[in-house]
């Protein structure tokens, strides 16, 4: 029996079509698809079109990924190169971590 999956909701705030922001693009879309496969929900907000959402948001910089739900609400700020820090901020990896070692404990 596998356990219920939770939901990701995520906003990535970028600054139009930099280097930097289509990278992070691309780097979490391709982390979405092989670690989320369907449970996730991400917005991507350019700041210099709609600043009043990165105000309200408190957003101080770009690319930034922020993790809405499950809570607690994570930023990560930066250009998502580092794909073992993306998943530690959105608490996958260590999630996987403690199956692993429950799993070891098993045998």
């Amino acid at each position: 029996m596998s356990p219920l999956k939770k939901t990701y909701i995520l906003k990535l705030y970028v600054a139009g079509n930099t280097p930097n922001s289509i990278r992070a693009l691309q780097t979490l879309n391709n982390i979405l698809e092989k670690e989320f496969q369907g449970v996730y929900a991400l917005k991507v907000i350019d700041v210099l079109k709609n600043p009043q959402l990165a105000e309200e948001d408190k957003i101080l910089a770009t690319p930034t990924l922020t993790k809405i739900l499950p809570l607690p609400v994570r930023k990560i700020i930066g250009d998502l190169s580092d794909r073992e820090r993306v998943l530690i901020g959105l608490d996958l990896l260590y999630e996987e971590l403690q199956e692993e070692e429950d799993v070891s404990d098993a045998d």
